[in-house]
């Protein structure tokens, strides 16, 4: 038995390094102790509760889990949690309208049944407002390209780029 490794020869295993960070996630401080290796995604979903950014892809490419970073769209399935610290991370859950209404996206969304299956929607809202905010609805055109890494399976594109230019128009002009 040449070449061969017992039990007791074997290497042990290192032990993965953990972190502790504190969060600022919808305006409450969250403080975990986590893998250094744990996403934003993860990291909201597992440990915080926040189950509204999807994790579909978790390669970056179909937009369900993105969250808002100091207002800047970012898919948290390739952010870090440790890189979140220090900064503001906006969800879907964290969204607030006037008076206890919905935020005017999520309204319109529902208004230009924008949404079927709803898997996508979380990211697809929190991209939309994304796209407003950053002056990146002026045209249909302009709305479909900023919106291209947001992926929706049943088709919902129609109604999603109506959603948008009408929460552009109302809120820009």
């Amino acid at each position: 038995m040449t070449g061969t490794v017992t039990l007791s020869q074997a290497q042990p295993r290192r032990a993965t390094a953990s972190l502790s960070v504190t969060l600022m996630v919808n305006g409450a401080i969250h403080d975990l102790f986590i893998d250094v290796r744990t996403s934003l995604l993860d990291a909201l979903r597992e440990h915080i509760g926040l189950t509204g950014a999807k994790k579909g892809c978790d390669h970056g490419q179909c937009g369900a889990c993105t969250v808002h970073i100091d207002g800047r769209r970012v898919v948290s399935c390739l952010t870090l949690a440790a890189q979140a610290q220090g900064y503001d991370v906006g969800t879907i859950e964290g969204l607030q309208g006037v008076d206890g209404a919905l935020h005017p996206m999520q309204q319109a969304f529902i208004d230009h049944d924008a949404l079927q299956c709803g898997y996508c929607t979380p990211g697809q809202i929190m991209s939309a407002i994304a796209c407003v905010q950053e002056g990146h609805a002026k045209s249909l055109d302009e709305i479909r390209e900023y919106m291209s890494g947001n992926l929706c399976r049943c088709g919902a594109y129609v109604g999603i780029v109506a959603a948008i230019e009408d929460v552009a128009a109302r809120t820009q002009g």
